[in-house]
């Protein structure tokens, strides 16, 4: 299978430097129309650049975080080119500080550039990909989000968010053909400027994790997928549930809860659940299947 973005519009937000700028030179190499989003005036040197080796590529300066702008740039985007096939979330900052020591305003301003970043680029692209009936939307989650990291409370709440954000937008797209999928990447960016070792930093590269990012908003994408990816290791992240234990009424107590928290945490039987309804579904059947017994 070769994989071909031909005559397809893309957006990659925070697409100047780092992971955002390997994803928008992979995608230019395979053909798409790359539009950078992304502020400081650094964009407009990548697109010149890209345009320079053959590829199409055009740069926006915009705050991700500020809906009108993003609105207004996808209106340029369809009026010039009359479609938008892929949103590839990449735009983030870092406001590092344990919890205790830091200002409510750095956690609004790293939740407002991540989460409403990507739910301000997902919303103004919506509409116009559901007219398409063709779309495809990367969401980028991160390790310190599903499994935590010191000092990131803010970073790591906005970064849970988009497993949530990824599944109902999923399930909302499909019938369109919107699919939308999450890349939790590990790669030396300037955000991490002062962290990694040379060789880490070598390893690392954010070009080692760009054939992951295109594959999932390729034509063959599949959706409601998350993958981890760094150094050239591509792995998916599963969110299962266990099959857990049912309590009978006259047993509903904390204690009861304690005596059997070894088997509430067994994981056999564990699947993914593929939606709210489902796990309803799921614990109501438990408890049938016990009463039955």
């Amino acid at each position: 299978m070769s994989i071909s973005f031909e005559n397809q519009v893309a957006i990659v937000t925070g697409g100047a430097r780092g992971l955002g700028r390997a994803y928008a030179e992979a995608l230019a190499a395979r053909g798409a129309r790359v539009v950078i989003a992304d502020l400081g005036g650094e964009g407009a040197t990548t697109a010149a650049q890209i345009r320079a080796t053959g590829g199409a590529a055009e740069a926006h300066e915009v705050d991700v975080s500020d809906f009108d702008a993003v609105s207004a740039m996808v209106d340029r985007v369809l009026d010039a080119h009359g479609r938008i096939d892929i949103a590839l979330n990449n735009a983030g900052i870092l406001r590092d500080k344990t919890f205790a020591k830091m200002a409510l305003d750095d956690f609004r301003r790293v939740v407002e550039v991540h989460l409403m970043g990507s739910v301000n680029l997902c919303k103004a692209v919506w509409q116009p990909m559901r007219d398409c009936g063709y779309g495809r939307i990367l969401l980028t989650s991160s390790s310190s989000g599903l499994y935590g990291n010191f000092g990131q409370s803010n970073y790591g709440a906005a970064k849970a968010a988009m497993l949530g954000l990824m599944n109902c937008l999923q399930l909302e797209g499909e019938r369109d053909g919107i699919r939308v999928n999450m890349i939790l990447p590990s790669a030396a960016t300037r955000m991490t400027d002062g962290l990694l070792d040379p060789e880490a930093a070598r390893l690392l590269a954010p070009e080692r994790v760009a054939a992951g990012a295109l594959f999932l908003v390729s034509g063959a994408a599949p959706s409601r997928f998350a993958m981890a990816a760094g150094a050239g290791t591509f792995a998916r992240v599963h969110v299962t549930e266990g099959e857990g234990i049912h309590l009978p009424d006259d047993e509903l107590t904390p204690e009861a809860v304690a005596a059997r928290f070894d088997a509430i945490c067994d994981p056999a039987g564990a699947r993914a659940v593929e939606n709210a309804f489902d796990q309803a579904g799921k614990l109501a059947a438990r408890a049938v299947r016990a009463g039955a017994a």
